[in-house]
């Protein structure tokens, strides 16, 4: 039985497979109930002499046998899979995507503000009542307050989502050194109709500075900067005076409207001219509020929407199509990557 136990270890160093049948074939010859190990521990049985040393070499073939099996099975199973490239095939060519059109001018605005020296600063946007209002002038009574333009959390209704990013600016006025400037960008909710020109989710980005003898022509000279850095020298300014309850004096900045070139159109309300941002000298109450003392610092404060920037950017004439996902409208972004 040794020399058969050899013979057969001879046969299976020697045995190859190339298709499923060999594989088949070597299962059934030696694996199989009728198959040669199964013979040969048949035999065993009758074995008198060397039977530790036979039954020892009888379970190392086994062994070999079985790890031999395995090893081919892998070998065809990889065979079988095997795909084969036709490297003279031109390549396929993928789609590219790229940032969502907000993303893309929130990243330009700050790269403007930040050749004048501001720096980006973020809050939360489930705030608290002191910080979305009392913090910023708002009287008790003031229409912001009420439910048809802020969504209150049920449970307290001393938390809500923001409703611009303003509150951002206080905290860094509690916490930050002096002076500070800032910009402040951010999603604000508003429990507002959804339209071609508004919708309940936004983004904005807010801007801050405070330090000695900040004046109003510090304001306006660092927004024509900005405009026209971002919309190009030929770009027509106005200031119409305005009132925000945290800014005194006040004002909104218009730019001539690009969808239109000034001729007016719907999206303008056929004046010319679109409004982007409102800005002030901050109220000497908002800076009191914060333990600043408003009799040594005094500062300016502007904020705009990051979605009609785009409009503007991009001649979009609807707020909605910045959240609907459309493909066709996103794959207009390719070359802004």
């Amino acid at each position: 039985m040794i020399d058969l136990i050899a013979k057969y270890n001879r046969e299976i160093d020697s045995f190859s497979i190339q298709t499923s049948e060999d594989l088949l074939n070597f299962r059934n010859k030696y694996l199989s109930k009728k198959g040669l190990l199964s013979s040969l521990f048949n035999d065993f049985k009758n074995v008198t002499n060397d039977k530790q040393l036979i039954g020892k070499q009888l379970n190392e073939l086994k062994k070999k046998i079985t790890e031999r099996y395995e090893f081919f099975k892998c070998q065809l199973s990889e065979s079988e899979h095997e795909f084969h490239f036709d490297l003279t095939l031109p390549p396929v060519q993928y789609s590219v995507g790229s940032r969502h059109p907000v993303s893309i001018v929130r990243k330009e605005i700050i790269q403007v503000f930040s050749r004048l020296g501001f720096t980006v600063y973020e809050g939360p946007e489930i705030e608290d009542d002191w910080h979305v209002f009392s913090g910023l002038n708002f009287p008790p009574e003031h229409p912001a307050r009420d439910m048809q333009d802020t969504f209150f959390i049920e449970k307290d209704p001393d938390i809500l989502l923001r409703t611009h990013t303003s509150p951002v600016q206080v905290r860094a006025m509690e916490t930050e050194k002096l002076p500070i400037r800032m910009v402040f960008p951010g999603r604000v909710f508003r429990n507002e109709s959804i339209s071609a020109r508004a919708h309940c989710i936004f983004h904005q980005i807010e801007g801050l500075y405070i330090d000695k003898n900040v004046s109003f022509a510090d304001l306006k000279q660092t927004l024509i900067f900005f405009v026209r850095e971002f919309f190009g020298d030929q770009t027509n300014i106005r200031f119409r005076p305005s009132f925000f309850p945290f800014t005194e004096p006040s004002a909104e900045l218009d730019v001539s409207c690009t969808i239109c070139n000034g001729s007016g159109c719907n999206v303008c309300k056929y004046t010319g001219y679109l409004e982007i941002l409102g800005c002030g000298m901050v109220d000497p109450n908002v800076l009191d509020s914060s333990s600043i003392d408003s009799k040594i610092y005094t500062g300016f404060a502007f904020g705009m929407g990051i979605e009609r920037i785009a409009m503007l950017k991009y001649q979009i004439n609807d707020l909605r199509l910045y959240f609907e996902n459309d493909i066709r409208f996103l794959s207009r972004f390719k070359s802004a990557l």
